[in-house]
């Protein structure tokens, strides 16, 4: 399962890492916060103490410094996962354009936006049948967000898509 964090809708990361189940990865983005460092540390801290997988998006230094076991991507900066995995870290990448069959270096693909959202960075919705044909196109496992609720996971479920790993934290 993937969380990821937004100065909007987690206003408080360290509460919501307090929460999640052991094993879980959490992408911390900071969308250049003066607090990030301070926050990424603790964010560390309680990965360590609670089996979280920290994930720092986008950027390398920032995880690097406070040793989280991964980064994030955005789509514009995919295409430096092939140099970023030799930091040994568990790299994950966005795919909103479509583009997840084309991702390399990668551990797992984030696609959105399946389903109609409120997230203020949703895009137009792609629908299960478009998410199963990029998922049958990509070698990436693949985690679809964007409108996904218990109803939406069921349907995605219902579909049969081979090779999605999950859908905004609900495990097929």
């Amino acid at each position: 399962m993937l969380v990821f964090t937004d100065p909007v809708r987690t206003p408080d990361p360290l509460a919501l890492a307090l929460t999640l189940p052991r094993g879980t990865g959490l992408v911390y983005r900071t969308f250049g916060a003066p607090e990030a460092l301070v926050v990424a540390r603790q964010l560390a801290q309680i990965s360590k103490q609670r089996g979280l997988i920290l994930l720092i998006g986008a950027d390398a230094g920032l995880a690097s410094e406070v040793g989280a076991q991964g980064l994030h991507l955005p789509e514009r900066l995919a295409h430096r996962a092939p140099r970023l995995r030799r930091m040994g870290w568990i790299i994950t990448a966005a795919a909103h354009s479509g583009r997840a069959s084309r991702v390399r270096g990668v551990d797992a693909v984030v696609v959105s936006t399946v389903f109609p959202s409120a997230s203020p960075s949703a895009g137009k919705p792609m629908g299960p049948i478009v998410l199963s044909n990029l998922v049958r196109r990509t070698r990436n496992p693949v985690y679809a967000l964007g409108g996904i609720n218990n109803a939406t996971a069921s349907r995605l479920r219902r579909t049969g898509i081979r090779g999605l790993a999950a859908v905004d934290g609900i495990r097929t």
